[in-house]
């Protein structure tokens, strides 16, 4: 691990050299690739140099064990501890920092929500799901756009699909895909019986153009009227876009905007992303044999999480996590959620490690 430390320590000064060079300063391009290069290694090469200080400290302190004095040997040997301490604290730190990263984690995702078993109560839900994923982005200062909606009559979402876009948000919010299953009493319930219906989500990040390549010959383009609720036309031109790609049979939808043009915008930035996350699924299922699937990459099928309205209770069943604040995380209070799903999988991931 040391070797590896010195080697990122010096690369990261050798770009530090290369941003100071006035005559590298022209190519925009070229800097900001660097500059970003940089700014990734920045926390391991700190980190890196704490644990070097550390170490010297301690050497320092053993020296001083041999010292005639006796008030300064229990002085040395009580900053000794504290110094083993720190010491194994930076290690474990920079174990975590030289894993592997995932290659998404640093881009924007998109959100497809879903309704799936449970009629209009889990529309209802799936609407109640993307509200709270957009008051979570918004409050950390992140952007959030409606690429496609489906409504229904009553104010749920057969379907929704959002753009987020942050810093870090797919690493922050890669793990919550899967199934979303709602325990509660419907209002259009007479009888007071708790009904179970399901959401499905799915977090794709979003690809750049370079990752999926997709060629104009691929592509089948349908343009057709925008429908409301229950069918009916809501608009008098054809700017809905229904895209094809050939190749694969994906198919996307968007028809949220009255501009065909905006509207084809958001469905290749759509297909793109599930081209992309297809893309990287035939790569993890090439490597299933040898070695775990990447951490975040579960099969969408598993129930990942319960919302249990009479009780006031979440439990993600991954992590056997339970939270009794209900309310509050459908408002968008679910950092405490991510926090332990994310020490979770960096742990599981350490262990693969040793």
């Amino acid at each position: 691990m040391l070797d590896k430390l010195a080697e990122v320590e010096k690369r990261y000064t050798h770009l530090e050299g290369l941003m100071n060079d006035p005559a590298f300063l022209g190519g925009q391009r070229e800097y900001a690739k660097v500059a970003k290069e940089r700014a990734e290694l920045e926390e391991i090469v700190i980190c890196y140099r704490d644990w070097k200080k550390t170490e010297q400290e301690i050497q320092a302190n053993r020296e001083l064990l041999d010292e005639e004095d006796e008030a300064m040997r229990e002085m040395a040997k009580e900053e000794l501890g504290l110094l083993r301490e720190r010491k194994e604290q930076l290690e474990a730190r920079l174990k975590w920092l030289l894993l592997p990263k995932d290659p998404n984690d640093s881009k924007n995702v998109i959100f497809e929500i879903r309704a799936g078993t449970g009629g209009e109560e889990a529309a209802l839900f799936a609407a109640e799901l993307s509200r709270m994923y957009t008051r979570y982005a918004e409050g950390r200062g992140w952007r959030v756009e409606v690429m496609s909606s489906n409504p229904t009559g009553l104010g749920g979402l057969k379907e929704i699909i959002l753009l987020v876009e942050g810093k870090g948000a797919y690493s922050r919010l890669k793990f919550e895909g899967g199934v979303h299953r709602v325990q509660r009493i419907p209002v259009t319930e007479g009888s007071g019986r708790i009904h179970t219906s399901t959401v499905t989500v799915a977090v794709l990040a979003e690809a750049d153009e370079v990752e999926v390549g997709i060629e104009a010959k691929d592509l089948k383009v349908d343009v057709f009227r925008a429908s409301g609720p229950g069918g009916q036309s809501v608009n008098t031109t054809d700017s809905a876009v229904r895209m094809t790609h050939i190749p694969t049979g994906l198919v996307v939808s968007c028809q949220d905007e009255k501009s065909q043009h905006k509207n084809r915008a958001k469905a290749l930035k759509i297909l793109s992303a599930r081209l992309l996350e297809k893309k990287q699924e035939e790569q993890r299922s090439e490597i299933a044999a040898t070695r775990k699937l990447m951490v975040g990459s579960g099969d969408r099928s598993e129930r990942i999480r319960t919302y249990n309205f009479p009780q006031g209770r979440m439990t993600d069943h991954r992590i056997n996590f339970t939270l009794y604040k209900l309310d509050r995380i459908l408002e968008g209070e679910i950092e405490e959620l991510l926090d332990a799903l994310n020490t979770h999988y960096q742990t599981e991931a350490l262990q693969g490690t040793n």
